[in-house]
């Protein structure tokens, strides 16, 4: 979607940053003769805005003074390790800019991340990065923007449409996973969710079914386990209470894979020799479990820094039309998988 202000030949400086090969932070620490920024690339910059007749508005300069210099992120469970290093992608990007973020935890709760957001508008901050908690709809995008306050979704969206948005491919690495252990013999797979309905929850159930129906595999394979891990590996049971038990699992983050990892452990069951497991996500704390976790690898830190990168070139220019950015997905290959057998009976 895109807006029309009038000013259709208005030069920006995201126009300049484009044209010289750089962030819209990088030309603007230009711009403001900022001591971080070398030679060859300040060159770069300043040749750009000859060639392209960047004019410098000293008036919305002033207002940008006037800002806050603060982000406010929210995010639903800080538990989650992943949201540490979404955390760390935001936080390295915004320092460019010489700004900080005020990080909240809305625990999945929407009465509680209308609060924060309300509190944070109350306190001055300049943007938002919001990882909507489940439930959340486009309210949330149309009081941001009447109270132009600008708004950008991390790792889910509310709109497939509306709004500026930073996330994975999460279809994508269902399709991963998928096709690895196809590879291995794996036929009867199942997808064990946790936690609450969102869209990224609905684009790894689509991206599995999809990618079971193309080896011909049941689709149906779906299991709702606890988010938590002491009640994910408590719950494990539940995979061999089946007409035809799974010999592998597809976990919805890496959190609900370590907690089945730990059940199946309780069992008696090696994981991978006995029942293959891969996580979503790929934290560190993938690689420290024994066996190492394998898992699809969403890169956190990178969709931190593209939410925080689309939340300065929103306030750089407030009119520009939405952005979607998403990152290509990979498997991580370690020990957690190994080759098809009869599943052990309980």
């Amino acid at each position: 979607m895109s807006f029309d202000d009038g000013k259709k030949n208005r030069v920006t400086l995201l126009d300049v940053a484009r044209e010289a090969n750089v962030s819209r932070a990088t030309a603007s620490l230009v711009i403001r003769k900022s001591p971080l920024v070398g030679s060859q690339t300040r060159k770069r910059v300043e040749d750009a805005i000859q060639r392209l007749g960047y004019v410098y508005n000293m008036g919305a300069a002033r207002m940008r003074a006037q800002r806050s210099h603060t982000i406010g992120v929210v995010v639903p469970n800080l538990t989650n390790p992943f949201f540490a290093e979404l955390l760390s992608g935001i936080e390295s990007t915004l320092e460019l800019a010489n700004m900080v973020v005020l990080l909240a935890n809305s625990h999945e709760m929407l009465d509680r991340q209308d609060m924060i957001i309300r509190r944070m508008r109350e306190h001055g901050v300049d943007g938002l990065i919001v990882c909507p908690a489940a439930g959340s709809d486009v309210t949330i995008l149309e009081r941001a923007a009447d109270w132009a306050l600008p708004l950008v979704q991390a790792l889910r969206y509310v709109s497939p449409d509306e709004g500026d948005y930073a996330g994975a491919d999460y279809s994508g690495g269902m399709r991963h996973a998928v096709d690895y252990l196809a590879s291995l013999g794996h036929e009867r797979i199942v997808f064990v969710a946790g936690g609450a309905y969102h869209s990224a929850y609905q684009e790894r159930v689509e991206g599995f079914q999809l990618a079971m129906r193309a080896h011909g595999f049941n689709d149906e394979n779906i299991l709702e386990l606890p988010s938590r891990l002491s009640r994910a590996a408590e719950a494990v049971h539940l995979l061999f209470e089946r007409m035809e038990p799974p010999t592998a699992a597809i976990c919805f983050n890496d959190v609900v894979a370590i907690g089945l990892a730990g059940g199946l452990y309780d069992l008696g069951m090696n994981v991978g020799p006995d029942f293959s497991i891969i996580g979503f996500d790929n934290v560190a704390e993938a690689d420290m479990i024994r066996p190492k976790l394998t898992s699809i690898a969403t890169g956190p830190v990178g969709i931190g820094e593209n939410a925080a990168r689309l939340l300065l070139d929103r306030l750089a220019d407030p009119q520009r039309a939405y952005e979607r950015v998403v990152r290509k997905t990979g498997l991580v290959v370690r020990q957690s998988c190994g080759p098809v057998k009869s599943p052990a009976r309980l």
